[in-house]
């Protein structure tokens, strides 16, 4: 059997039709959800919400502790990506840009940021970073779906 003639069975066959029925929002539940989800890292950069240091802060944090200079800029840079590029996700609007803006700044929060501290989260490692890229990665390659602003206007980059 080839992939576009397989047929999956079900393990338990009265779960069909709930399956069936219920994995048209599995699309838009993971793109909400990566962008919804990501936009209060941005707004604590942005604006100092939910505990962040605003925009003067971050950009001080990020001159002084990490050496990326301008600071100010990769402040507005990083926040914009997470709060704007996070809302645009989640509704699908420009979905392939927006996720494509995420997947670069988690690439190099991976790699500049992150990667010295090993793997895991919990020690300041890249596991985080890295899983919202490859999230964001698979709306690059996808788009936003039929559920998405992009779909409901047939219009996609």
């Amino acid at each position: 059997m080839n992939a576009k003639t397989q047929t999956i069975v079900p393990i338990i066959a009265a779960f069909a039709p709930l399956h069936r029925g219920l994995s048209r929002f599995a699309e838009p539940l993971a793109r909400a959800a990566v962008g919804l989800l990501l936009m209060p890292h941005g707004a604590q950069k942005l604006f100092g919400w939910f505990g962040g240091y605003g925009l003067e802060g971050t950009a001080g944090f990020f001159a002084d502790n990490l050496g990326l200079e301008p600071g100010i800029v990769w402040a507005g840079l990083v926040g914009g990506v997470e709060f704007f590029g996070g809302l645009f996700l989640a509704l699908g609007f420009l979905t392939r840009p927006a996720a494509l803006a995420i997947t670069v700044l988690m690439a190099v929060a991976v790699f500049r940021v992150h990667l010295g501290n090993g793997f895991f989260w919990t020690d300041g490692g890249y596991e985080y970073p890295l899983m919202w890229g490859i999230l964001a990665l698979s709306f690059v390659l996808r788009g936003g779906g039929a559920t998405s602003i992009d779909g409901r206007i047939g219009r996609e980059f």
